[in-house]
């Protein structure tokens, strides 16, 4: 039986090369999801496409399977050189890129592809030698992959696809002039491939979609339902004083297998990961001061359950799949509504259900108007929630603090960037 997240189009519909059928057929995928169905046909015909899809429906594996279906189809120019990269995917993080990476050695598992990732933070020389040895795919983030670029480890003459993944976090995170460099470095629209995906196309995503690509047809999924319908909301209005005792109880009570507690600044998710390491809880911190190395072994003991619970800054919300992740809590609200609907899609991703709990402060509560009106929902109550807050809670002394709440003023999105290769 189809599950009802998948579309009735099946990937054996679609002409696919057969080896990416078997790598298909080896990840066990079928049907499409709406977007790949809504998508691939029109790539495979030649379209150049920007993609609007609520996060975890599959945006990867289709531009993944768009891309290497045209490398596997159409043979390289018999004067180009072999050791060049024909497809560029750039996206917005280092674990977003690495993700993609992943996902596409092993739709591309029997292809022969050649597929490098690169990213700040971990592997310079190493991830320079593996460029220089030959590619077919180059993924990275832009400030790593123009660090390269200059020094001429490879060359953009040779692209015939070009993706733009998560494009509205290349704007949040300062990266357009980057991109708009490196797109100039390449063969104009007309003789490649382009395909752009994010969660929202706003309209400075689609002014960069209509200045750099070849008429892109807009693809839209459900977009009058901005949350994903399978996610339990709920919210719990509570005092600065009373969110650790709540998380802590809160948690005690869901039994989570695997729970991401989102805090808006790293001092704070410090201080959460100390009250919850020492009340019981098994709990690391992932922001953007976490070395590469340890962002990914974190990744991959939360991914494999030995780490039950991620506490994360925004650099986590967007475009990871982790699988199997069946609460996300707010231990404080967004400052941007848009971040609210990427932070509860880490859960219910591909068909599941999950919870998403928000604790509602005086520190953050004026967050709450903008986040309703988003969504297009008042976001109910907990039942019993304040009866949730552990009163055997054992508290920690606090890293000192700069100020005592928000940011004064309206808050600003994203922006600073953190730097290029896509810290945060």
């Amino acid at each position: 039986m189809r599950p009802d997240h998948l579309s009735e189009l099946r990937f054996s519909d679609l002409g696919l090369h057969p080896s990416l059928m078997t790598g298909l057929q080896q990840l066990g995928f079928d049907h499409c999801t709406p977007i790949q169905a809504a998508a691939l046909p029109r790539a495979l015909a030649g379209e150049d496409l920007a993609g609007q899809a609520q996060t975890g429906t599959g945006k990867s594996a289709a531009f993944l399977l768009a891309t290497m279906q045209h490398l596997l189809t159409v043979p390289r120019k018999p004067d180009d050189d072999d050791k060049q990269p024909r497809a560029f995917i750039l996206a917005p993080t280092r674990e977003l890129a690495v993700q993609i990476h992943k996902d596409a050695m092993s739709i591309g598992a029997t292809t022969g592809l050649r597929m490098t990732v690169c990213y700040g933070g971990a592997g310079y020389e190493l991830q320079r030698s593996s460029i220089e040895a030959g590619v077919d795919i180059l993924i990275g983030t832009p400030g790593r992959l123009i660090d390269y670029f200059k020094q001429g480890t490879y060359s953009l003459k040779q692209i015939e696809v070009l993706v733009l993944d998560e494009a509205d976090r290349m704007f949040d995170l300062g990266f357009i002039a980057d991109i708009r460099y490196l797109i100039r470095k390449m063969p104009p629209p007309a003789q490649r491939k382009n395909y752009l995906f994010s969660a929202t196309l706003s309209h400075r995503v689609l002014e960069l979609a209509y200045e750099h690509m070849n008429s892109p047809q807009k693809i839209e999924i459900e977009p009058e339902q901005v949350t994903a319908d399978r996610v339990r909301q709920a919210i719990i209005h509570v005092a600065n004083d009373e969110k650790m005792p709540m998380l802590v109880g809160l948690l005690r009570k869901q039994q989570s297998a695997r729970a991401l507690v989102f805090i808006n600044t790293k001092r704070e998710a410090e201080n959460v990961e100390l009250g919850l390491r020492a009340n019981g809880f098994e709990a690391s911190v992932l922001s953007g001061d976490v070395s590469q190395g340890t962002r990914l072994r974190l990744l991959e003991d939360f991914k494999s359950g030995k780490l039950p619970v991620l506490v994360a800054t925004d650099v986590a919300a967007r475009g990871l799949h982790i699988p199997g992740v069946d609460l996300v809590i707010n231990y404080d609200l967004p400052q941007d509504a848009e971040d609210y609907v990427h932070r509860i899609g880490r859960t219910a991703r591909a068909g599941a259900t999950g919870d998403a709990i928000s604790l509602c402060c005086e520190s953050w509560v004026y967050s709450l108007p903008e986040i309703e009106a988003y969504i297009g929902a008042r976001i109910p109550p907990m039942p019993g929630g304040h009866d949730l807050i552990a009163t055997d809670y054992i508290p920690v002394p606090r890293a000192p603090r700069r100020r005592s709440g928000p940011p004064s003023g309206r808050p600003r999105r994203g922006g600073g960037g953190g730097g290029r290769g896509g810290r945060r």
